[in-house]
């Protein structure tokens, strides 16, 4: 993009740039640490185009345009909306509240049990509710057509509902 020194730039072209800055600054550093304000700008811009007050005035306005949200420390997010932010601020506080946490689990099998829709819900109820079957799989899980079985020994598993099968 060729800018010239006697022109002031369009604010979608300062917008563009601006998007560029940020997007670079977050896949150098991870996320965004040097931008706060139209003022952090200004060296960049200043570099292209004359200084004044209307070029700082244009930043400013390109800067409220573009309604980016800011971080707890008042950086600029380039990669998320305003809208964006606010759930996964909500997601995160639901992971706290509900004192979630990811566990690997590199040592299961996946076991499926092929069965019709009708009746697949209460199946699931039932299973998940067996006596028989409550320390042989991990979870279970609705699929379109069956259920996913998540196991620490699939043998078992599937050894304990084939004995099931032949009690009707």
């Amino acid at each position: 993009m060729e800018h010239s020194l006697t022109r002031s730039p369009s604010r979608k072209v300062l917008e563009e740039s601006i998007r560029r800055i940020l997007m670079t600054e977050t896949l150098q550093e991870g996320s965004n640490r040097h931008f706060k304000s139209a003022k952090d700008f200004m060296p960049f811009f200043e570099s292209l185009y004359p200084a004044t007050d209307a070029l700082t005035k244009q930043v400013q306005r390109a800067i409220k345009a573009m309604d980016m949200p800011r971080d707890s420390k008042g950086y600029f997010i380039i990669d998320k909306t305003r809208a964006q932010l606010e759930k996964d601020k909500e997601l995160s506080r639901m992971l706290h509240m509900t004192c979630s946490e990811v566990v690997d689990l590199p040592d299961l099998e996946v076991l499926f049990l092929k069965t019709s829709s009708s009746y697949k819900s209460y199946l699931l109820q039932l299973i998940s509710e067996s006596e028989t079957l409550q320390d042989k799989f991990i979870t279970v899980a609705d699929s379109s057509n069956g259920l996913i079985f998540l196991t620490g020994n699939k043998n078992l598993l599937q050894a304990q509902l084939k004995k099931l099968e032949e009690l009707s």
